[in-house]
């Protein structure tokens, strides 16, 4: 894909506000009433798992559905509540392309321009251009049977753009697509957004991705937004036990607090560690890439049960006690073998405390 930026760009999309915006079938909520400013230009990931309410809303501002009520999402302070979306001047890609397979790449990115009735002479010029921007020039005359699937979402967001569209709406456009692609088209997904300084709205389950193409993550839960920051933000510092839980991996120490010091028991086996404050039961979290080996006194000490080779480095299963196991990430130009013992440390900096669960 080329990365230098589009001479004709649009400069900049459409700011978005919702307010209170929600949406109830057959009498069930699966929106609840959700509040959200996206300033012009930026790139939103809607991040969740199935069920959670990530695609209803990206309908609602696309609009596809309508929401319950009134002035509840505008387009730079315009109220389009009401507005159909072929008046609202948005791009979509879907999972399935929705490509015409009758009809040449080009023929489909240059649908939009033909529908609206702008000349042919600067249909095709911007035709090629875009084709050039996303690297299908080459490909301008096959059928759509004849080219690969990441060849296929290349030519989806190519006519989604072709219509300089306030706002770009993405729902799982990469979920199709085999791992290697979907690793490589998401950096170039990113990067083409950003080029194009277009406000978009992207819908994924696959926390890499929200992580590799997103200004912020809006991360939702049973139809609301459990956090909203930038990836930086989700990842270490989630918000509350969900959050932790869902994007990337998360250990859990559980054990009760007295005079400073978290005590784990189990057996003749003991852990402590100094985490101060009052007295309490509680759960410390920590990412597997917290930790290192230690040789010193108050080192926590678990046996390996397995390790999993990840190139740079390795995922290590530590059972502390037969209650306690942990997922510790290390470097695999370490050795190590399941049965073997070691001490490590975690990094206090990276140690979340959330309340015990029930």
């Amino acid at each position: 894909m080329n990365a230098q930026a589009p001479v004709n760009a649009v400069r900049s999309g459409s700011s978005i506000t919702t307010r209170r915006l929600s949406k109830t079938f057959n009498g069930m909520t699966v929106l609840q009433p959700t509040d959200l400013e996206i300033p012009a230009g930026q790139i939103l990931v809607l991040l969740g798992p199935s069920g959670c309410g990530k695609t209803t809303l990206l309908r609602l501002i696309a609009g596809l559905e309508r929401p319950d009520g009134h002035d509840m999402i505008r387009f730079d302070g315009e109220d389009v509540s009401g507005v159909p979306i072929e008046k609202r001047n948005v791009g979509m890609v879907f999972q399935s392309y929705a490509l015409f397979p009758n009809m040449t790449v080009a023929e489909n990115v240059a649908y939009g321009l033909k529908i609206r009735k702008v000349e042919r002479t600067k249909r095709e010029a911007e035709t090629r251009r875009l084709l050039a921007l996303v690297g299908l020039e080459e490909y301008a005359d096959r059928r759509i049977s004849a080219v690969s699937g990441g060849q296929r979402q290349r030519t989806a967001l190519a006519r989604a753009l072709a219509i300089k569209p306030r706002v770009l709406l993405l729902d799982e456009p990469l979920a199709a697509l085999d791992a290697v692609l979907r690793e490589r088209l998401r950096v170039e997904i990113g990067l083409l957004l950003r080029e194009f300084g277009i406000t978009a709205v992207y819908v994924t389950h696959d926390q890499a991705e929200a992580m590799a193409i997103g200004d912020r993550i809006a991360v939702m839960q049973k139809g609301r937004i459990a956090q909203i920051d930038m990836p930086q933000e989700i990842y270490h510092r989630p918000a509350n036990d969900f959050v932790a839980d869902f994007v990337g991996t998360m250990n859990r120490i559980a054990g009760r607090v007295e005079n400073g010091v978290l005590t784990i028991r189990a057996g003749e086996t003991m852990v402590r560690l100094n985490v101060g404050g009052p007295d309490r039961p509680t759960t410390l979290c920590f990412r597997p890439e917290a930790v290192r080996l230690t040789s010193a006194s108050g080192a926590v000490v678990a046996r390996i049960a397995a390790a999993t080779f990840f190139g740079a480095t390795q995922r290590l299963v530590a059972e502390v006690t037969p209650e306690c196991r942990l997922q510790l990430d290390l470097p695999s130009s370490l050795s190590f073998t399941p049965g073997q013992i070691i001490p490590f440390d975690i990094d206090p900096a990276a140690i979340l405390e959330f309340k015990a669960r029930a």
